[in-house]
């Protein structure tokens, strides 16, 4: 996607859409820079930062023209872990080389790759992280003093229980007033941000009526800064490097996995088509920079991007406007900002945690009952109770083992004869029985994906049904769109069995990726060109030009219409004459 192609046909009307969608969702995220800052264990002002920074950087750079890019809830307990683990400093070394990792899975055009990652296992870790979030806003709702933070949820959820006690009634006040405020705003004000008005409501009345009762902002990490941060280049030392290096490939995953979600739910909205692959390069460029000025990783955010485009948006314009307006903010107003309530933030993010929490796919998954429930599910449990890293490797592994499963189960071999009371004589499974088999020719149908999950299935179900041991083996293969090595060893191993007792195989409609396997492998030679036939018919009719035809004089089986006459000793000839002509002249007998 050119750049010039994302303005193409801009005007005076398209910058007055930008300008207010730019608005609003710049006075959006605010609160939920500050709010996601301060939940994953830093201070509010660099969840500001973030917001303008890799605001404008991301809508500048990416591939989507209506994304906003900024602090995201998905980051929160990652972002937590490594801030308790490691420390703030290191938390920012983890962004920079998240970010290298981007621009680098751009570079190497990555960005169709992780859409390849199943809906259950995003789902699934999804929902565990809106939990994770949800609960961890409990202690500021509900004003608990004196509760120790810790990487696991159990843990939390014992010091939640174990300070109960403590619980502060003006807090708990506060946060009802401003939730009340956020689910009431909609309906009254549909047009304003009901965080906002929330905020805005619930710390008046808290500074007016509550004192110095409610923990702020201000009383709990000092006042936020109104100036723009210092560029600060971080100490990276390759000791740095090894121990950060699997925190920032998850930052770098997820950061690439929600972007690119966002950017599809964006195209569903506007019709538009974004580059998966600039997307992750503008990114991965925001991630490296953000850092510099002591902000935290971001991502494409789905909500503010979905509102961008609800009020209005037609270009990238609109998501730089969002960054210039955070910052105007930050210099006029960040002194007013240190009065907010922690327990005006609690609300804010229970209620985002609760609208990503993609609770009516969760639900329609689990209904399903299938593997895709499993892999739910485990993804979902491992996301709360152990961390992030786990709960996606264990599900991307489960997944690819059902899928497996199925795909082998999906596998169907079947033997096969000519049902001739319909259209073109189909070849039926119903058709084989203990009385009409032909002895000399067997066929099977083969569908489904020969890999090395279903290969040995596929050999000992023909292995296991060949008792007669027939001249002619054919192997319709027009279903098998692909075959892997391990398929081709044993079709490898079944024709070695097959042509030790002089029998001759056959294959009709091979697509094309099995048959490139084949002539790779050298296996097409030594099956022989002769032996491939486009059509099941054509393939039918050679093998029976090499029969035995003293074992057809008296057989009952009538396995195929010219049967009959096979039969009979004395109209054979004539009956092989016309085989033999009808395949000289290329024409292909009717059998599907």
């Amino acid at each position: 996607m050119r750049w010039t192609g994302r303005f193409e046909g801009y005007n005076a009307v398209a910058l007055r859409k930008d300008l207010i969608s730019g608005l609003i969702v710049g006075i959006i995220a605010i609160p939920l820079g500050m709010a996601f800052a301060i939940a994953s264990g830093v201070k509010p002002e660099y969840g500001i930062y973030t917001t303008i920074i890799a605001g404008i950087l991301i809508s500048m750079l990416g591939g989507s023209k209506f994304q906003i890019g900024g602090p995201t809830g998905a980051f929160i307990p990652i972002l937590f872990a490594i801030v308790i683990e490691y420390g703030y400093e290191n938390l920012l070394i983890a962004g920079l080389m998240a970010g290298v990792m981007l621009l680098l899975m751009g570079l190497f055009r990555m960005g169709t790759l992780i859409k390849f990652i199943p809906r259950p296992v995003t789902i699934g870790f999804t929902a565990g992280i809106a939990v994770i979030i949800f609960s961890g806003q409990v202690t500021n709702f509900l004003g608990l003093t004196d509760v120790e933070k810790h990487e696991d949820f159990l843990s939390n959820m014992k010091e939640i229980v174990d300070h109960f006690s403590t619980i502060h009634y003006y807090s708990v006040l506060t946060s009802a007033i401003c939730l009340a405020v956020i689910l009431l705003t909609p309906r009254i004000l549909p047009r304003i941000p009901g965080s906002i008005v929330a905020l805005l409501v619930s710390s008046i009345i808290a500074t007016l009526f509550f004192g110095d009762h409610v923990a702020t902002i201000g009383s709990t990490f000092g006042p936020i800064p109104s100036h723009l941060p210092t560029f600060q280049i971080p100490v990276i030392t390759w000791e740095r490097i090894q121990l950060l290096f699997v925190p920032a490939l998850i930052i770098a995953m997820l950061g690439g996995i929600e972007s690119l979600l966002s950017a599809v739910v964006a195209d569903g909205m506007t019709g538009d088509r974004h580059n998966s692959n600039r997307e992750l390069l503008g990114q991965g460029i925001a991630n490296m920079i953000t850092p510099l000025f002591g902000g935290i990783p971001a991502t494409g955010a789905i909500a503010r991007t979905a509102t961008n485009i609800k009020n209005g948006a037609v270009s990238p314009i609109s998501g730089m406007i969002h960054g210039v307006v955070v910052l105007l903010v930050l210099l006029l107003f960040a002194r007013y900002a240190s009065h907010i309530p922690l327990a005006s933030m609690a609300p804010i993010l229970m209620l985002v945690a609760w609208n990503m929490s993609e609770k009516k796919e969760f639900a329609y998954i689990l209904k399903t009952r299938t593997s895709d429930s499993i892999v739910l599910v485990i993804t979902f449990l491992l996301t709360v109770l152990t961390t992030l890293t786990i709960a996606v490797t264990v599900g991307l592994i489960l997944a690819v083992i059902l899928f497996m499963k199925r795909m082998s189960e999906a596998l169907i071999v079947a033997k096969v004869l000519p049902d001739p009371r319909v259209k073109h004589a189909k070849l039926g499974a119903h058709m084989v029985t203990e009385g009409h088999d032909c002895p000399q020719i067997s066929i099977y149908t083969i569908e489904g994906l020969l890999f090395f999950g279903a290969a040995n299935m596929f050999e000992k179900s023909i292995m296991d049904t060949i008792h007669m041991r027939p001249r002619i083996l054919l192997l319709r293969m027009g279903k098998v769109p692909f075959m892997d090595t391990t398929g081709e060893s044993n079709l490898a191993s079944l024709i070695k069995h097959f042509e030790k007792f002089g029998g001759t195989i056959l294959i009709s409609g091979i697509q094309r990726q099995p048959l490139d396997v084949l002539k790779r492998t050298g296996l097409y030679t030594i099956i022989g060109e002769g032996n491939f036939f486009e059509h099941s018919g054509e393939a039918i009719d050679y093998s029976l030009t090499m029969l035995d035809y003293a074992e057809c004089i008296g057989c009952r089986h009538h396995a195929f219409h010219e049967c009959s006459e096979l039969t009979d000793e004395e109209s054979q000839p004539r009956v092989i004459r016309t085989l033999e002509a009808r395949l000289n002249r290329g024409e292909v007998n009717q059998i599907i």
